[in-house]
């Protein structure tokens, strides 16, 4: 049910149990400082059983990105639309091993470009909590603009960065 979407470094697949060490140990990261974390193990598995039955539910979802070659994983990049969200979102969490080798970019331009071309969906937002400097950087880079903000009962404040529509992206 998951596709597999590929790029010119990455795969994007459904999560796997092998991925979990790597998973665990960025909830357990100051990585996730801005996602409300860092969380426990326990924590981190129902987390990326979540990734998975987020796909089952809402028919769509996040992806592990994993390294073409190697098939490290190297975080989670996708749709997201979980309960209290004003929309669907394009997220994104990388680890670690991912920081600084534009694999966010390339995962999220891959991801955006499903959802306008394979779900049709016409707009796409990033939710991002204003302190996180990294997303905020990478949504300009992607050519969004803020576009408001709203309120989760977890997260709290959260900025809305509007992705460039489909006839408009770069």
């Amino acid at each position: 049910m998951i596709p597999i979407l590929h790029t010119e470094r990455l795969t994007m697949r459904a999560p796997r149990w092998d991925d979990f060490e790597a998973y665990a140990a960025f909830c357990a990261s100051p990585r996730t400082v801005h996602l409300g974390g860092p969380f426990p193990r326990c924590d981190a598995f129902h987390k990326l059983a979540a990734v998975l039955g987020h796909w089952h539910l809402r028919g769509f979802g996040r992806w592990m990105v994993a390294d073409a070659k190697t098939d490290e994983p190297l975080g989670i990049v996708g749709h997201y639309y979980p309960e209290g969200w004003p929309e669907p979102e394009l997220a994104w969490s990388l680890f670690d091993a991912a920081e600084g080798r534009g694999v966010a970019f390339e995962a999220a331009i891959a991801a955006r470009d499903y959802a306008y071309d394979t779900l049709g969906w016409t707009t796409l937002f990033s939710a991002i909590e204003p302190k996180n400097t990294r997303s905020v950087a990478l949504a300009r880079r992607l050519g969004c603009t803020q576009s408001g903000s709203f309120y989760h009962e977890i997260y709290g404040d959260l900025h809305q960065w509007r992705h460039p529509a489909p006839e408009a992206r770069p």
